[in-house]
């Protein structure tokens, strides 16, 4: 490892931020409104990591790989202004369509209570308790997501007492809830998905709707303890001040970062594309800068990054500069989401056998995975096999809401689908089964909207091994890491290390690898930028 010199003619920066995702701009602008000059590297020639808009077919562009908007917390919205810099999100139609066997299932404003009472009073009328108590549990965990989580450290009791403290206030917020709120908490971290929504419904379509979103981005069965969490994760969201809604930017996910980076350069902030980072430098015990795959040499006072952890820890620092046991931890942090993402040219709108009319939920999220059953056997055959024959499918045809996206008549999709194997079994590698699984995922939409083959003019199909190569997602993993308790909060992604600092002094990291963990939020960005610039006020940096 090369240790960095100091050389007059090297210009020092107060931060170098390795990744151009959206979480390295948010940190990127708060800590140029705070003063600081900032470095952004990405080594892609687009900012925005995997929140972009591409073209991926002549005259068809699309958010080519994260394809819709619920997370994006306002606090960074407003802190960014991001509206002023060109960001407009507009909402669903209609929530969610659930095409069946025997007839449909919508989810909407106004619509869900007589859609569910089509296959069960008894849902239907439980559906507003369920709500109710879901949303007092989203609510709590909301004012956590843009704090630090208390940090375990090691040391005496000085410097763990402000960390007991923050453990105490969080403990009182907890402790002040009714204790139904309590059990439930407790349910909703340690329970499946499906052993949560079986008891509470009868039917199987309420529970396939809801059921989806503990599968999404997770390699896993609707029953696998700890799904439930992953279902409330995707609670946490809210659309121009709607809880609970999901909405399109116009212009695609790129439309989101490159608002930040506007954001970002307006503050002063050098954001470098085609800059691959090959490691980061060391200097007596602290990180000192880095250096590119071209051999250029940066010095900075803080090293930020936005990668996985794996990736960061594991290829581009020094083993011997960090403490063995976490080396161990970080070998073994889990990623893999069972994700392959698809974008589709269209000649025209899918027609469906049971909805074939053109019209509102068209513009939902189109979800083919008719039960929790249907999701486990999906789960089960991709462990067994690689991919499941029945593969569970979200589709968005967004330009039915963004006219931008693709010429006058015809239609962009994203087909986000679930489950694949991260890596497949026998040492099969993906580059040789990309387009049969592709295949399949058409085939798949196909029965449930005949002639939806023929309409297709062209395809983009990222299998996991793409999205790791493309965007650093380590075995698709949208998340950065799986949502599961043992890498959550405090944990996230070691314990000791929840406060964006690493062992390596002056080395920080502000990607989804840490707290609240994955989708476009923007909250790890804005909470390591606040850790860093405390450390700043108090002469640590």
């Amino acid at each position: 490892m090369l240790a960095l010199s100091h050389n007059s003619a090297v210009e020092t920066r107060d931060a170098l931020i390795v990744g151009g995702g959206h979480n390295g701009l948010v940190c990127a602008a708060y800590l140029a409104e705070a003063g600081l000059n900032v470095t952004v590297l990405e080594q892609r020639d687009i900012v925005g990591g995997a929140a972009v808009t591409e073209e991926f077919h002549p005259g068809f562009r699309n958010s080519v790989a994260s394809y819709t908007v619920s997370l994006l917390n306002p606090k960074v919205i407003a802190d960014l202004d991001l509206h002023r810099y060109g960001l407009k999100i507009v909402e669903r139609k209609v929530s969610n369509f659930l095409p069946l066997d025997d007839g449909y299932l919508l989810a909407g404003e106004g619509l869900t209570r007589d859609q569910v009472a089509k296959f069960s009073q008894a849902d239907a009328d439980r559906l507003e308790e369920f709500n109710t108590r879901l949303e007092t549990i989203a609510d709590t965990l909301r004012q956590l997501v843009l704090e630090t989580p208390p940090n375990l450290r090691e040391g005496g009791w000085l410097s763990a007492l402000p960390e007991l403290i923050k453990a105490a206030g969080l403990g009182g917020r907890l402790g002040g809830m009714p204790m139904g709120t309590k059990r439930d908490l407790l349910d909703l971290f340690s329970k499946s998905a499906g052993d949560w929504l079986d008891g509470w419904f009868e039917s199987e379509p309420i529970k396939a709707l809801l059921g989806f979103d503990s599968v999404v981005g997770n390699y896993a069965s609707p029953y696998t303890p700890g799904s439930a969490y992953v279902l409330l994760h995707h609670v946490f969201g809210e659309v121009n001040g709607k809880k609970g809604s999901w909405g399109h930017a116009i212009g695609g996910m790129g439309a989101i970062t490159q608002a930040m980076a506007r954001c970002c350069e307006d503050r002063g902030v050098e954001i470098r594309t085609g800059c691959r980072v090959a490691e980061v430098l060391t200097e007596d015990g602290a990180a000192a800068g880095i250096v590119l795959e071209s051999g250029e040499v940066l010095s900075g006072r803080a090293v930020i990054s936005n990668l996985n952890p794996k990736l960061l820890f594991g290829s581009l620092v020094d083993q011997d500069a960090l403490p063995a046991d976490f080396n161990d931890r970080i070998a073994r942090y889990r990623c893999g989401s069972g994700t392959f993402r698809m974008n589709l040219a269209l000649s025209e709108l899918p027609r469906f056998t049971c909805l074939p009319e053109a019209g509102d939920h068209l513009t939902a999220g189109i979800i083919i995975a008719p039960s929790l059953a249907y999701m486990e056997k999906a789960y089960s055959d991709a462990r067994r096999q690689g991919w499941s024959s029945e593969p569970i499918i979200e589709m968005l045809i967004p330009s039915l809401l963004d006219e931008t996206l693709a010429p006058d008549g015809q239609h962009v999709a994203s087909l986000f689908c679930q489950h694949v194997a991260p890596v497949l079994p026998g040492g099969a590698s993906w580059d040789d089964h990309r387009e049969t699984v592709a295949d399949l995922m058409i085939d798949t939409v196909d029965q449930w909207a005949p002639g939806f083959k023929q309409s297709v003019l062209g395809r983009q199909a990222l299998s996991p091994l793409d999205l790791e190569r493309t965007f650093g997602l380590v075995g698709g993993d949208i998340f950065h890491g799986a949502l599961s308790l043992d890498q959550l909060f405090s944990a996230r992604p070691v314990l000791g290390h929840a406060d964006h600092r690493s062992p390596l002094k002056r080395l920080y990291q502000c990607g989804s690898g840490t707290h609240p963990g994955g989708g476009v939020t923007g909250a790890p960005g804005h909470n390591a930028a606040r850790e860093i610039l405390k450390d700043v006020r108090a002469r640590r940096i």
